[in-house]
Parts: structure tokens; C-alpha cells; sequence
């Protein structure tokens, strides 16, 4: 495998399950030094480094930062994968949920990137990767909340893209579909007829199946790279051409 990120610490949020171990261990296998910012940093592959992190929290961010900077000297990439899911339209969820779920997935990227600057100001190949999502760009039913933050996510990625490109710091984000993750098999597990919501969430994917965390990881890889140097302010969709194909249904 390439290791043309070697010599780099890569710090991933939420990276201790589901889409953000996929992402921790891409950059790990590409030779990036990394630390992992999680509520529950347990079980880590070997060679990577935990920090107890909640993202909606800013002195655990900085303190998860510093350590960061103090074990391998700075930080180079940042991904900010850790986010939360909310079901619903406008009106099935109340004021404090709409602010419990915003402090996390747009604040929190705010923190982890706000803390993290100084240390990317002094890389040669800084990059900040925010996790994004399909909800930003398609009119999903039932994700109002959410979609909105996503949303903000992807406003947020192209702002600060233009805020630091000058200081040498880019910044793109992943749009993913829907992704065969523990939260998902989560959701499925509730439903009426697990089997049913999970043919119709494939079939919602023009490829017909769901995302793996594997593919999501490999554009952040690639977004994260030194070698991908003139790309920023982009989003990249992985969702099976959800976003952009329109094909006719089947038979």
C-alpha cells in the first residue's frame, strides 16, 4: 500500500466504530500517525492512539487536541467525522433536540477545527475533512433536523475553505448515502419489518445496495492526501449516484 502520508498525524472524530474506524484505519494503512477523538476510544486497532473527546464539550476538545500535539509533536489531517442522527420532520422534535443535535454536528466540527488551526497553520500539507451527507443535497423524509445540519455542514466546509486556503490548510467535505453502519442497523432493528426497511433503503441507492464504511474512507483518504493539493472547497458524494443520477426504475 501507498504510504504517501506517512510522516503525517492524522486526528479522526468518532473514529473509534462504524464509518470513523474505517476512515482511522485507511489513513493508518496509508502510514499516517493516528489519533482517535471518541466518547468511547476502546479496543483500538494497534498503533492508534485514543482521546476520550466530546466534541460538543470545548475543553475536552482542546485537552483531546493537546494531547494529540504532545504525543506526536502536531497534527497535520483532521476529519471530523463524529455526529449523531435525528429522526423526524419539523414537528417531531422539540427546541432542546434541535439544539443537542446542532452543538454536535456542526459546533463540534467548530470546536475540533477551531482547536486544531494553529497546529495545521504549521503543515506542509494541512487538510481538514468534514464528514458530510446525502441529507445536505436530496430531500430525504423524516430527517428535517438532521438534513439541517448537514446542510450547515456543507455551507460550513465551503466558508472555511476560502477562510484558510491562503494559509496553506485545505478544506472539502464527504457527502456519503446511506451507509451500512451500527447506527443503521440500529434504526433497521426497530422497524416493523427490519428486512423491508432495509430493501427500500437499497433501493433508494441508484447502485442498489447500501455504502460500505470502506468506500466513504477511501474519499476521505483521497481528499486528505498531499498528493490531491489544488482540491478544496468540494464535496464528493459517495452514495451510489444518489445525488446526481436519475435512472429508470427497474424493468
Amino acid at each position: 500500500m501507498s504510504q504517501e502520508l506517512s510522516g503525517f498525524t492524522a486526528v479522526v472524530t468518532g473514529g473509534a466504530s462504524g464509518i470513523g474506524a474505517a476512515i482511522a484505519a485507511k489513513l493508518q494503512g496509508l502510514g499516517a500517525q493516528l489519533a482517535v477523538l471518541d466518547l468511547n476510544p476502546q479496543d483500538l486497532p494497534e498503533g492508534q492512539l485514543g482521546f476520550a473527546c466530546d466534541v460538543s464539550d470545548d475543553a475536552s476538545v482542546k485537552a483531546a487536541i493537546d494531547g494529540t500535539v504532545a504525543a506526536f509533536g502536531g497534527v497535520d489531517i483532521v476529519v471530523n467525522n463524529a455526529g449523531i442522527g435525528a429522526i423526524g420532520s419539523v414537528e417531531d422534535n422539540d427546541d432542546a433536540e434541535w439544539a443537542r443535535v446542532w452543538n454536535i454536528n456542526v459546533v463540534g466540527m467548530v470546536r475540533v477545527s477551531r482547536a486544531a488551526l494553529p497546529h495545521l497553520r504549521q503543515s506542509s500539507g494541512a487538510a481538514i475533512v468534514n464528514i458530510c451527507s446525502i441529507a445536505a443535497t436530496a430531500g430525504l423524509p423524516q430527517r428535517a433536523l438532521y438534513s439541517a445540519t448537514k446542510g450547515a455542514v456543507l455551507s460550513l466546509t465551503q466558508a472555511m475553505a476560502a477562510d484558510h486556503l491562503r494559509e496553506g490548510v485545505r478544506v472539502n467535505c464527504v457527502n456519503p448515502g446511506t451507509a451500512d453502519t451500527p447506527w443503521v442497523g440500529r434504526l433497521l432493528s426497530q422497524a416493523d419489518d427490519p428486512a423491508a426497511e432495509r430493501a427500500a433503503l437499497n433501493a433508494r441507492q441508484p447502485h442498489g445496495r447500501l455504502v460500505t464504511a470502506e468506500e466513504v474512507a477511501g474519499a476521505v483518504a483521497y481528499l486528505a492526501s498531499p498528493l490531491s493539493g489544488s482540491t478544496t472547497g468540494t464535496s464528493i458524494a459517495v452514495d451510489g449516484g444518489m445525488q446526481a443520477l436519475r435512472l429508470r426504475p427497474v424493468g
